[in-house]
């Protein structure tokens, strides 16, 4: 990692933006995100006790899908289609592998998903993070592609090799390494994941 440059990214947001994420513009931008009422219906419906009721687990998964802004319009309803014309044993898997990825075995979990989406050529790094990342927005990270490659270039996270095809190595490594830069700026940067890396992306947007 390039401390200075992070540094650098710091003060120039700071500068930007005085008053940090309460500042009106960005404040703006959050709204429309709806980050934190996404947040509540997650914390509230995919919660382990929902994981006994299948259908209504999936179903809220792909409302998450469907109502998040920061997924393609395109994805969406393939998605939504796709779960929706799965098999009764290829619903259980997804609906298991969901269980693992956000309560148990994450390894296991994040596989399991990828190799069901795969088959709808739906493996991609927006679907298979929406749902980690909402449930714990302090926590997890939410991979978005273009942000995410321009993150390792411009801050030299010389150890990340991204590929198009999610793999739990890469998720838990870049994580790891969002962790660390979080833990070299001011905490009000990083009132959940995806604002830190929001703020990431415009740095690299103005270098």
């Amino acid at each position: 990692m390039n401390l200075k440059k992070l540094q650098q990214a710091e003060r120039a947001f700071f500068a930007r933006y005085p008053g940090g994420f309460d500042d009106e513009e960005l404040k703006h931008i959050g709204k429309r995100h709806n980050v934190g009422k996404l947040s509540e219906f997650a914390a509230q419906n995919l919660a382990k006790k929902n994981f006994r009721q299948q259908a209504a687990v999936l179903d809220s998964i792909t409302r998450i899908v469907s109502r998040s802004s920061m997924l393609s319009m395109f994805e969406k309803p393939k998605f939504r289609d796709y779960v929706n014309g799965l098999s009764r044993d290829d619903r259980s898997l997804l609906a298991d592998g969901f269980n693992k990825l956000l309560h148990g075995n994450q390894t296991k979990g994040f596989e399991a998903i990828g190799d069901i989406l795969l088959e709808g050529q739906l493996a991609k790094w927006s679907l298979m993070t929406i749902c980690l990342y909402q449930l714990y927005p302090q926590k997890e990270v939410f991979v978005k592609p273009t942000t995410t490659k321009n993150v390792i270039r411009q801050f030299e996270l010389e150890h990340l090799t991204y590929h198009p095809r999610p793999t739990w190595q890469f998720y838990k490594d870049y994580r790891e390494a969002i962790d660390e830069m979080k833990s070299q700026v001011h905490p009000s940067l990083s009132p959940n994941n995806a604002a830190f890396t929001g703020f990431l992306m415009m740095s690299t947007a103005t270098s």
